[in-house]
């Protein structure tokens, strides 16, 4: 008697599950990602923050200026440097300082003197009065550079603003 082949039984996968679970893995990564600013990237300084007990408080992400204080790792000067998270009102406040150049109204963080950031603050308030403000300061400055920040924003008539910190023993 002849031996029959029996024939295979094939199956199939249906990979429509699998893709759909792909995309949306993809999807919740892009958008739970964080990603630098434009101002991170072009930082040539470092900033040790203070370090503090925890605190449930944390900065705004909308609407904030960020006044940072910092030693310039290259020349090693202490200067200042502000920035606003918002960029129509970015565009609007750098567009009302005269004293500006075409380059330094393309930046989203600008290196300024004391002067000019009194004029930054200033035209923040006229712009948007709701804007936050953050003094972020290097622990290794004087004192005399957060006061004088402080003076400016008290001036301007925002006497509330934030500290950046960073939590003991992180």
């Amino acid at each position: 008697m002849p031996k029959v082949k029996k024939k295979r039984v094939g199956f199939v996968i249906d990979m429509t599950p699998l893709v759909d679970i792909t995309f949306l893995l993809l999807t919740f990564f892009m958008f739970t990602a964080k990603f630098k600013s434009e101002a991170e990237n072009q930082q040539k300084f470092t900033i040790q923050r203070p370090k503090v007990s925890p605190d449930t408080t944390t900065i705004p992400q909308n609407n904030l200026a960020v006044i940072k204080i910092a030693i310039d790792s290259v020349t090693l000067d202490t200067n200042y440097y502000y920035e606003l998270s918002n960029e129509t009102d970015r565009a609007k406040v750098w567009g009302s300082i005269s004293a500006l150049t075409e380059e330094q109204r393309a930046e989203p963080q600008l290196k300024v003197t004391k002067e000019l950031l009194e004029e930054l603050v200033r035209g923040t308030r006229l712009v948007q009065p709701t804007t936050k403000f953050a003094i972020d300061a290097d622990r290794r400055l004087r004192f005399q550079w957060i006061q004088d920040a402080m003076d400016i924003l008290r001036r301007k008539q925002a006497t509330k603003f934030t500290f950046v910190t960073e939590k003991k023993g992180a």
